[in-house]
């Protein structure tokens, strides 16, 4: 079974949560297996410049089916697949993606975070995963 709303409730509310621990203001994204929009929070003082990165941070996850910052050693300079950032209508390849999967390991969606500094939106995504495993 894909991703439930419930399970994209608890994402969005994990996430929700750690952002207000570190005082950050984000957008948070979840997307389900086929990288379409399931669910959307945009806090309270959260940039509106943000959402669109957290969407792109989520897309990128779901299509590459591992965290953003992981797909950036693929197109780095001198790497083999330098400027893969700009196919799918544009990547993001910094923190704050993270693919959600079920107890079998099995991708079945993706969070997108984005508003703070690289680090915070990794620690909210992060944050906001985990609450997969629980549902």
């Amino acid at each position: 079974m894909g991703l439930t709303l419930e399970q994209a409730d608890s994402v969005i509310a994990a996430g929700k949560e750690k952002a207000i621990a570190i005082a950050v203001p984000v957008n948070i994204v979840v997307t389900d297996q086929g990288g379409f929009l399931k669910a959307f929070a945009r806090m309270d003082g959260a940039l509106l410049g943000s959402i669109e990165i957290a969407q792109s941070k989520a897309k990128t996850a779901i299509l590459f089916e591992m965290n953003t910052e992981a797909v950036f050693e693929f197109c780095k300079p001198g790497a083999p697949s330098f400027g893969l950032e700009q196919t799918n209508g544009g990547l993001i390849v910094f923190a704050g993606g993270i693919p959600l999967r079920d107890a079998a390991g099995t991708v079945i969606g993706a969070v997108g975070v984005s508003g703070g500094a690289v680090q915070q939106d990794f620690s909210v995504a992060q944050a906001a995963a985990i609450a997969i495993t629980s549902k």
